[in-house]
């Protein structure tokens, strides 16, 4: 990196949002961090309040911009995807609290859903994960959000936009292809807003965002204090892609976070899946579209969670760990985590979450290394789809999110997966992708064309032998049969 600017990168997430000032080279040099409640206001649903979200991207871009000792050349922005936002132009107040990408309501609408044209033109499947039937159901059940919206009143977007629209004061409507692809509305192959999909949906033309390039001028805003420009936008999976240096065809990133989210990038042209996975947009960059296979998982960092708040069993994520480590390996437990339903490549929206195998020997220890192996045997299952759909090994995977620091579990999905697990030096990869970003639309950085300077190795795991992955899978893949609805 030329210069001595900063870059300001905020990940606004499922659970949490957070500010990370970036140096010269990249390095953090400040985190500000807010909680994100969750609203579930009946089984299935899942909620966000938009303006808490506002108000804690706010707080933490503040506090973290606080440390610059030099100027920020830009900010980048990474959100949650698919999560939907529908508010007054005039006013940007949300109608309606946004619906979360976990979100099950839209179930059976989306069943009802022509799978074959929907897929052959985005790449996704009709399932309730995505933000069109989130967009629909807002607009039949809001009172007069439908005669708002057809008269122009209202604006629809996904977390960046609705953040978008508030920090540049209403000034720009718009979001990027990475966000666009994962609507259910955006054709992968046009690289447009299709029509046709627009009728299926009974979406208004109007109310939908400009898209733009993942690296591009997004407008100015004055929200800290002073003005800085908004140069990078991405929704997370694709910003992690970006930060963990996946540029090159056959590289593979895998998220934990909230939930777990593979990406195997395969170039300039999409491949459309055999195997129930998703065909997404790694990045677009001037103005030219990068394409990947993608496995998403609902619930990763999230089961954790639920054995801290839910179950009240630990502490902290770091007790999992160490309790995992003790289980006795003898106790043959499962926890299939489906408590939003189960994603790829099964897309079994009615699964529900189980704990199987239980005897009086188990205990908090059992079910704790079947909660962090679960991500492990989610992530095989993920693996050997994209193995079928691109015929060839994958050898290694790049890590990042929250549960990437757990040595145990990295160990695990080494293990169950065959592959090597590289772990880098910035596991908050999220961010950094964003501040890629905001620092290459600056001119700052160089294209993903050169050699990338950003990714340093911390750790490494290798695949152990003894290990019985293959007996373990088969008795895990037995326990996802037992839940399926």
């Amino acid at each position: 990196m030329t210069g001595r600017n900063m870059l300001l990168a905020l990940d606004q997430g499922t659970t949490s949002t957070r500010a990370i000032l970036f140096d010269a080279g990249l390095a953090p040099v400040a985190v500000a961090q807010r909680e994100l409640p969750q609203h579930f206001p009946s089984p299935g649903w899942v909620e966000h309040d938009a303006e808490q979200i506002l108000a804690h991207a706010l707080e933490v871009m503040r506090q973290a911009a606080a440390a610059a000792q030099r100027p920020i050349a830009g900010i980048g922005i990474t959100n949650q995807r698919e999560t939907t936002v529908l508010w007054r132009r005039d006013t940007g107040q949300p109608v309606h609290r946004a619906i979360v990408w976990q979100d099950r309501r839209t179930a059976d609408f989306c069943a009802r859903l022509p799978a074959g044209m929907v897929t052959e033109r985005t790449g996704l499947l009709p399932d309730p994960y995505f933000s069109a039937g989130k967009l629909a159901w807002l607009l039949d059940n809001v009172p007069g959000a439908r005669a708002d919206a057809e008269a122009g009143r209202l604006c629809f977007g996904t977390i960046d936009s609705f953040l978008l629209f508030r920090l540049t004061e209403g000034r720009v409507h718009a979001t990027d292809a990475t966000n666009a692809c994962r609507t259910l509305l955006w054709n992968i192959h046009t690289g447009e807003w299709d029509e046709e999909l627009l009728r299926l949906f009974a979406i208004p033309r109007t109310i939908l965002p400009e898209v733009r390039d993942c690296a591009a001028e997004f407008g100015e805003t004055t929200a800290l204090g002073r003005p800085l420009p908004i140069r990078g936008m991405a929704g997370d999976q694709h910003a992690a892609t970006l930060g963990q240096a996946c540029f090159a065809p056959g590289m593979m990133k895998s998220t934990y976070g909230t939930g777990c989210f593979a990406l195997l990038v395969t170039g300039d042209q999409p491949v459309m899946s055999r195997h129930r996975l998703l065909t997404t947009l790694a990045w677009q960059l001037g103005g030219k579209r990068a394409y990947a296979l993608e496995g998403a998982i609902f619930n990763a960092g999230s089961t954790v969670q639920w054995l801290r708040d839910g179950l009240g069993i630990i502490a902290s994520a770091a007790e999992a760990t160490e309790l995992a480590a003790q289980a006795d390996p003898a106790q043959q437990v499962h926890l299939v985590p489906a408590f939003t339903g189960l994603g790829a490549p099964w897309w079994d929206a009615g699964a529900r979450a189980a704990i199987l195998g239980l005897t009086r020997g188990a205990g908090r220890a059992e079910i704790c290394r079947a909660a962090l192996e679960a991500v492990a045997f989610q992530t095989e299952d993920l693996l050997a789809a994209m193995r079928a759909d691109t015929g060839g090994p994958i050898t290694t995977i790049r890590v990042d999110g929250g549960m990437a620091n757990s040595d145990w579990t990295m160990q695990q999905l080494a293990d169950i997966t065959g592959a090597i697990v590289d772990r880098p030096t910035v596991t908050e990869t999220t961010a950094l992708g964003a501040a890629w970003l905001a620092g290459l639309q600056a001119g700052l950085l160089p294209g993903p064309e050169e050699a990338p300077t950003h990714w340093r190795l911390e750790r490494r795991f290798t695949p152990r032998s003894g290990t019985d992955a293959a007996a373990r899978h088969a008795a895990w893949l037995d326990a996802v049969r037992r839940v399926r609805s």
